[in-house]
């Protein structure tokens, strides 16, 4: 049974050196936006779980492809006559999917206000649906390779929009922890590929059957979102830069937020409704977005905060750990298919300890002190896995420690915490545009780095590679501290006021 929670109202913050000398008086500023806002649980939840599937559909993909890669190239496994592919080939099939969530990330720079993230999110789940059966059904390497670009779309598409739709209806109270459990979709996702592809891995054409199994989850994500209602503030974003008719709109977007708050929310819905309202004008979110203004002002300094936080969880190793995770256990001598896909199974439980760990601190202890403390983990970790393999081969010890430390500390803070800061730091007008390209930041840091990791490795040497992982760690420790700002606690509006 839902249990509804009633909070006071959020005081009043006051616009930081608006005079531009210490004597002046300062403008009140949110006068009417609440920090806290009445909500039911099982109305709050209940929007974040289809947009979450998304995320696992993402998650999903990393870990079973992982497997399915296995399964394709064998020659008594794969169950076709084109299993011989090469290594340039098996990177395409690994990748593709990061390609089509960049081409996706592209798309919604330019249709995404339009849509709307509740549609966007519709047409992603069309995507993922796509994607799974053409690449489950192909004849042939090239079908492969454009089922897995299609199902990329999706990606790039649902990773857009997901954490939008959800920092837009969510009460602020519980925002950091419903953006973060999103990760925690993509982690158990991860898992989920895993344990399937471990299940699959041994049956002829078991990679089809791997891909297969995203069909359902495209199809009820589709279904939720067809059932959800828009976000009350792309709506009211419509309406005050003249979309459709205002009233129209309001009336729209006060039955959208009695949908989301529930009963809890009475008779206060379009009191809430015109303190956005109200809020949206002050900031100016009438005006319509130029290109030239998505790298200026407000949203150049937004970018600067969200693309440079996405680009440091990319590029201090994380994703070829997870792309390439059950070759590198085979290569550490797990030879057996099905050994090094549970051993990558017990690795994405540990993510989820941690993910969850992450879920239950964000809204109280804060997104900086995560950030600092858990990067600060993964430069100890980078440090100590690139001492093992120049200086201290016989010490296995330090490979372990320094392997869970690093995948452990990922997870409280780069992991959840990126995520949670893109869909909190872009004003409303600018959000759809400003979070694609930070999306796209993403997934072209990822694309990279999942493709150079194995030539770097074999140039450079293990070793060496995790000490440059090392020195951009510190380089991530020193942007976060003087470039993050602490979020919780605030409305989207009041982030707006304060930091930008």
């Amino acid at each position: 049974m839902a249990s509804d929670h009633q909070f006071p109202s959020f005081p009043s913050l006051a616009k930081e050196g608006e005079s531009g000398d210490a004597g002046g008086s300062q403008e009140p500023l949110l006068k009417g936006i609440h920090g806290s806002e009445n909500y039911s649980i099982s109305a709050a939840i209940l929007p974040f779980l289809f947009p979450a599937l998304g995320g696992l559909l993402y998650g999903y993909d990393i870990g079973s492809t992982s497997c399915a890669t296995i399964s394709i190239k064998s020659a008594t496994l794969s169950g076709t006559s084109w299993y011989n592919l090469s290594s340039v080939q098996i990177g395409l099939i690994t990748s593709g999917s990061l390609y089509g969530a960049l081409m996706g990330s592209l798309l919604a720079f330019n249709v995404a206000d339009f849509l709307g993230r509740r549609r966007e999110l519709i047409v992603a789940a069309l995507l993922y649906l796509a994607g799974a059966l053409i690449t489950a059904l192909a004849t042939g390497f090239p079908v492969i390779v454009v089922g897995r670009f299609v199902y990329g779309m999706g990606i790039g598409m649902a990773i857009h929009a997901a954490p939008i739709y959800i920092a837009e209806t969510a009460p602020t109270q519980i925002r950091g922890k419903l953006i973060s459990l999103k990760e925690f979709s993509i982690v158990l996702g991860m898992v989920g590929g895993f344990g399937i592809g471990s299940f699959f891995v041994d049956l002829v054409a078991g990679w089809r059957y791997m891909y297969a199994a995203s069909i359902p989850f495209a199809v009820i994500m589709g279904i939720g979102m067809l059932w959800l209602p828009p976000s009350p503030r792309w709506l009211l974003l419509r309406a005050i830069q003249g979309k459709e008719n205002m009233g129209d709109l309001r009336e729209r977007a006060i039955h959208c937020l009695r949908r989301l708050r529930g009963s809890a929310i009475g008779d206060s819905a379009p009191q809430r409704v015109d303190e956005i309202l109200a809020e949206l004008s002050y900031l100016g979110e009438e005006k319509e977005v130029t290109m030239r203004e998505v790298f200026q002002g407000k949203c150049l300094k937004a970018l600067v905060i969200g693309a440079g936080l996405v680009l440091f969880q990319q590029i201090t190793g994380q994703p070829s750990v997870m792309y390439y995770a059950a070759s590198i256990f085979q290569s550490a001598g797990f030879s057996e298919a099905h050994d090094a896909t549970r051993i990558s199974i017990l690795l994405g439980f540990l993510k989820l300890i941690m993910t969850g760990a992450a879920v239950f601190l964000v809204d109280s202890l804060g997104r900086r002190p995560l950030l600092l403390g858990g990067v600060a983990g993964m430069v100890i970790s980078l440090f100590l896995l690139g001492s093992y393999y120049l200086f201290l081969n016989d010490a296995l010890v330090v490979a372990v420690v320094g392997l869970l430390l690093y995948v452990g500390c990922y997870q409280i803070s780069f992991g959840p915490i990126g995520w949670l800061m893109m869909s909190e730091i872009f004003p409303l007008r600018l959000r759809g545009r400003g979070l694609s390209i930070a999306v796209l930041v993403n997934f072209g840091a990822n694309a990279l780095v999942a493709f150079t990791f194995s030539p770097l490795k074999a140039w450079l040497g293990a070793g060496i590679l995790f000490y440059i992982f090392f020195l951009i760690g510190v380089a991530s420790l020193v942007f976060i501290y003087f470039v993050i700002p602490e979020t919780k606690g605030l409305s989207l509006e009041e982030i707006e006021a304060k930091y930008l």
